[in-house]
């Protein structure tokens, strides 16, 4: 592909202005060329006109020279005896005496009844034309003052040429002693006596003639060359008073006059047209356009010229400026943009002078903040990891040890969801403090690597020789911190890794006690040292995770049920919905080894919608089989903290129609204090909707009585490591008991999770509980084997069943 280089900036500021000039020059050359053949075309015109009436006064004045000669006959004596005589030679000599036949090719003296009295020229064959339709119609009384139009004799053949001719007739009426007449005279209208009206007229004439039996005009005089007369007979239209015609490749303006025929033949048409040419009439102009052309090229080369120095003007500190620019984009900031100048180039250099400061000053600012935290002034990860690599090669040099501690900051996104994030803040300052006085040794590092997360690095110290470092840590954070009246108990998950055991590079040894610190936050183990199984068990949940975002279009999860059954009447009230992974090559996958990790991603939220509608699906199952059962299933912190559960549950619940109250909804204490505001807010509109309510694995959480009581809640479930130890420890069946009582007195349903005997059934009855579920009713079964299963139920015997003294005495 070829890249064209657009021209600098200069040559574009002198084509702009060049092109602005021309454009200008253009126009007006233009809208003088436009004005000059108007004025050209309207001096034609004027022209035309004049010759016109040239052409008709020329015609008058033979009019008025025969009246003349017809009032000198009047007066001839010789000719009013020739009238009365009847004399035609007498008449003819009187005729040719007075010059009657002067520029003339016939004479004709007529009487009052159109007969032809005496002729000159004498003894030629002339053609006499009819009278009748012209001068039949005129008294020609001497009185009448009669001025007589022109009229043309069309001939086929000239008697003086022998080819077809024109004559033009004009008459005079003559009174001989009283007898009244007509004098006529005819002049032939050739060629010759249109040449002599041009050099009158200053234009050129044609004579056109159309006869009805001809297909168009056809030219009989002219004064035009032979080339050019076909082109007129051929374009001209004869009806319009000024034509504009293409002869020969010139332009001509035309006007004409009609003469009237002779004999009454009136659809023959004759017309003298004038033609005046438009290319002469605009010839004198073709100097003035070549000097006003001449005069715009000057302009051009003189503006040209010009622009070219104010662009160079202009140009030149830009490029000085371009040069200051790209030592800046390079980093160099040391030389300033010293260009003077009183105008806006000034400016545009003081601006790149203050920006080359500005920047010089925010790209120190940037280097140092690009290595130290700005919140607690530690060092940040980056700068973290040069000095882990600078330990790590000293280690390696000579043989030593060197470790990380890394610490991740229990229920502190708790403390800024309710203090605010400024109060976090402040509480990273105390935290970072307190770990810089209490905890570091001399040559330690302690870094913040983001949000609250810390790490500290020990040279020449291994793995096992840090656990000392990171039970410092964990008793700093066994004193609560008071911060503005309010004290926060703060916990730590610790992981520690060591070089060279776990890793010689610094980014792995990072990502290994990470590792090692999250095993550490989900087991609530304090401190854990980095093992290859931790890595490998890392590994494989990342691995099952990205496997668990295509098992819901492949149709690998599975829905189970686990009933529930009343304990005082053995009637099945119920089950929990359970969910189950059929993976297709690891087998059944255990919901410990996904659901944790679909928690932290988030993904959990796609797994309780497939959860909802199956439920939903399976209740609409089981009322068709006559089952009116509740169904439970469990809701994560992630559900809980969004807030379109609601709308998502009852659209499910009416898409199926059944009413809200056939689902328990279960929540771990752990999830509601994870936000407890937040999430009061959903299960207040959970609630609402008549949806009921479960505390799941009630008694292993850190949740109090006070906030207990304010929960909507309908039930409360009994963890199982209590109801399966009841039997052998008292001190459980006395907690069990406790559960009971105090959930009875708020008003709430108790069940009991892990019923693995008739004898725990017994027990559990005995101390007031109302349900339970454990493998002693049924283990949890595919949901298309619980209906049948449900069907078959019988209620177990428990009557044999003897408990003993001490459980009794509590009771």
């Amino acid at each position: 592909m070829i890249h064209l280089r657009l021209p600098r900036l200069q040559l574009r500021l002198v084509a702009i202005c060049l092109s602005l000039l021309f454009a200008v020059q253009a126009g007006g050359y233009l809208l003088i060329h436009r004005s000059l053949e108007r004025n050209a075309r309207a001096e034609i015109d004027t022209r035309l006109g004049a010759a016109a009436e040239v052409a008709q006064r020329l015609f008058a004045e033979r009019q008025v020279e025969l009246h003349r000669l017809a009032d000198r006959l009047d007066d001839d004596i010789y000719f009013v005896n020739a009238w009365h005589v009847g004399s035609a030679e007498r008449l003819a000599a009187a005729l040719r005496r007075s010059q009657a036949d002067a520029d003339a090719v016939q004479v004709l003296v007529l009487d009052a009844a159109l007969g032809t009295r005496a002729q000159v020229p004498v003894g030629r064959a002339w053609t006499v034309p009819s009278w009748k339709d012209w001068l039949g119609r005129i008294e020609p009384g001497r009185d009448s003052g009669a001025r007589l139009a022109p009229r043309i004799e069309l001939l086929d053949s000239d008697p003086l040429t022998g080819r077809a001719g024109l004559r033009l007739w004009i008459a005079a009426p003559v009174r001989a002693s009283g007898d009244a007449g007509w004098i006529t005279k005819a002049v032939t209208l050739d060629d010759a006596l249109l040449a002599r009206m041009r050099d009158l007229a200053h234009t050129e004439l044609a004579v056109l003639v159309r006869r009805p039996q001809a297909p168009g005009w056809e030219v009989r005089a002219a004064t035009l060359p032979a080339g050019l007369r076909a082109a007129l007979a051929e374009q001209w239209a004869g009806d319009d008073a000024a034509q504009e015609l293409k002869l020969g490749g010139a332009g001509y303006r035309t006007r004409f006059l009609a003469l009237a025929g002779i004999g009454g033949k009136a659809d023959e048409r004759t017309q003298i047209v004038l033609l005046a040419s438009v290319d002469e009439a605009l010839a004198p102009y073709a100097a003035m356009k070549w000097t006003l052309a001449g005069l715009g090229v000057l302009g051009l080369a003189v503006f040209g010229a010009g622009a070219w120095l104010t662009a160079r003007r202009i140009t030149r500190p830009l490029r000085e400026l371009s040069v200051s620019a790209r030592r800046l984009s390079v980093g160099d900031y040391e030389e300033p943009v010293t260009l003077k100048s009183q105008d806006e180039i000034g400016e545009l250099a003081q601006a790149f002078e203050t920006m080359r400061q500005a920047v010089s000053q925010r790209e120190a600012e940037i280097r140092r903040l690009a290595f130290r935290d700005a919140l607690t002034d530690l060092p940040n990860r980056e700068q973290f990891r040069q000095d882990l690599r600078r330990a790590i090669a000293a280690s390696l040099a000579r043989n030593a040890a060197c470790s990380i501690v890394m610490l991740d900051l229990d229920r502190f996104k708790h403390v800024n969801d309710v203090l605010g994030h400024r109060f976090g803040d402040r509480l990273l300052k105390i935290v970072a403090q307190k770990l810089r006085d209490e905890v570091l040794g001399t040559g330690d590092v302690l870094a913040r690597l983001g949000g609250d997360e810390f790490v500290i690095l020990l040279p020449r110290t291994d793995a096992q020789e840090a656990m000392a470092t990171a039970q410092r840590i964990l008793r700093v954070f066994e004193r609560p911190l008071t911060l503005d009246d309010n004290t926060v108990d703060l916990g730590a998950g610790i992981g520690v890794a060591g070089c060279p055991e776990h890793a010689t590079n610094a980014d792995q040894l990072l990502a290994r006690a990470e590792i090692a610190m999250y095993v550490a936050k989900r087991e609530h183990a304090g401190t854990v040292i980095f093992h290859p199984e931790l890595d490998s068990t890392s590994q494989e949940s990342l691995s099952l995770l990205g496997e668990l975002r295509r098992a819901i279009d492949r149709d690998e999860l599975r829905l189970v049920l686990q009933p529930k059954v009343d304990l005082r009447t053995g009637q099945l009230v119920g089950a929990e919905a359970l969910l189950r992974w059929q993976h297709p090559t690891r087998g059944l996958v255990p919901p410990m080894r996904f659901v944790p990790f679909a928690e932290q991603t988030g993904f959990i939220r796609l797994l309780t919608n497939w959860l909802v509608e199956r439920v939903c699906r399976e209740q609409q199952t089981l009322r068709a089989r006559g089952l009116n059962l509740k169904l439970s299933l469990n809701l994560s912190t992630r559900d809980l903290m969004d807030p379109d559960l609601p709308g998502k549950l009852q659209k499910q619940i009416a898409h199926y129609g059944i009413e809200a109250g056939a689902f328990v909804l279960e929540i771990t204490e752990s999830a509601i204090m994870d936000d407890p505001q937040r999430a009061l807010q959903t299960l207040m509109k959970l609630h609402e909707m008549g949806l009921k309510l479960s505390i799941d694995d009630f008694g292993v959480g850190y949740s109090s009585l006070a906030y207990l009581k304010r929960l909507p809640v309908d039930e409360l479930k009994i963890d199982k490591s209590f109801v399966m130890n009841m039997a052998a420890d008292l001190d459980d069946a006395k907690i069990v008991r406790s559960t009971i009582d105090l959930a009875h007195n708020l008003g709430l349903t108790v069940v009991a999770e892990g019923l693995e005997s008739a004898h725990s059934w017994k027990m559990l009855a005995v101390l007031g509980c109302d349900q339970a579920q454990g493998y002693f009713v049924a283990r949890p079964m595919p949901a298309d084997q619980f209906a049948d299963w449900a069907q078959r139920w019988v209620a177990p015997d428990t009557a044999g069943e003897r408990l003993a003294t001490d459980f009794v005495a509590i009771i």
